[in-house]
This record gives C-alpha cells, sequence and structure tokens, in this order.
C-alpha cells in the first residue's frame, strides 16, 4: 500500500472513529488509541531525538539503539545535525512513546 493510501485510509479511520465518539458508541478512551494510530509521529530533529535519550530514557546511544532495535549509527545519524537524517515510521512511534511514557513503556 502506498503513503498516499495510508495516509488517506487513516484520515478516513479518524475521522468515522470522531463521528462514532461525538454519538457516544466510541469511549474517549478508544478514540485515543484510535488517534495515536491514526496521526503521523513529529518530526524528530537531532536535539530533540538526543533530549529523548539523554533526559527520558537515560541511555547510552548504543542501549538506546538495542531499545529501538536500530544500530547505534543510526541514532548517532540522527542525533547529528550534519547528516540530515530523522527517525521515521516505526522508530518514530517509539520515540514518540519514550516522550510521552517514559522508557518503561517499552520494557515488558
Amino acid at each position: 500500500m502506498t503513503a498516499h493510501k495510508t495516509d488517506r485510509v487513516s484520515a478516513e479511520m479518524l475521522e468515522m472513529a470522531l463521528l462514532l465518539s461525538k454519538h457516544d458508541v466510541l469511549s474517549a478512551r478508544d478514540l485515543g488509541h484510535i488517534k495515536a494510530l491514526c496521526l503521523p509521529p513529529p518530526v524528530y530533529p537531532p536535539e530533540r531525538v538526543t533530549e529523548i535519550r539523554v533526559k527520558k530514557a537515560k541511555m547510552s546511544q548504543t542501549v538506546f539503539a538495542g531499545f529501538l532495535n536500530v544500530r547505534p549509527s543510526t541514532v548517532q545519524k540522527w542525533e547529528s545535525p550534519a547528516s540530515g537524517k530523522h527517525p521515521g515510521g516505526a522508530a518514530a512511534k517509539l520515540l514518540q512513546l519514550i516522550e510521552n511514557k517514559g522508557i518503561e513503556a517499552l520494557v515488558v
């Protein structure tokens, strides 16, 4: 499925969830879950990635990379303004989760 098609499907799903919530068919909690799934994660510039790793996760780049299931060099690139690389997809969603709920949200 292309990104454009996925975006359209997510937008339609979110619109339907909002309507169901408005008519008390969908709980506020369930609406929150659907919003979290449908809305794209924010963009994570280098300083924000570093802040999440250092202040929220309190981990080295290597350990943090392990939690995100990426290579340490990937985290280094995300944290380097010169690289122009930013986390996307699942990594961006995981960063959003850590930023909002702490690293504990990933520890099971």
